[in-house]
């Protein structure tokens, strides 16, 4: 039972709530209207004219290094060895016979 009186209380308040809608009222634009163009205004007076820059300074060129010195010369190698009295001999190839006719 006391659920019930709950329940009735938050879906009428649900219920009121949602049928009241607020009018929404925009404001009306305000429309200006431009008036007549006025007379032009005097011309201005001429800036004065700046200062020269000053020049930079030029860089100093840097010395020339030393020529390294030369190196030595490498050593001779041992002289080669005589062959032994060893021969190779390659067979010349064998004849191929040729076809029979």
């Amino acid at each position: 039972m006391k659920y019930s009186i709950v329940c009735s209380a938050v879906l009428m308040a649900l219920s009121l709530s949602a049928c009241d809608r607020p009018t929404v009222v925009t404001p009306a634009a305000v429309v200006a209207v431009p008036g007549p163009a006025g007379p032009t205004g005097a011309t201005g007076s001429t800036g004065a004219t700046g200062a020269p820059g000053s020049t930079g300074t030029t860089g100093y060129t840097g010395a020339t290094g030393a020529t390294g010195s030369t190196g030595d010369t490498g050593a001779t190698g041992d002289r080669g060895k005589t062959g032994g009295g060893t021969v190779v001999v390659v067979p010349a190839p064998a004849a191929v016979p040729a076809p029979a006719r």
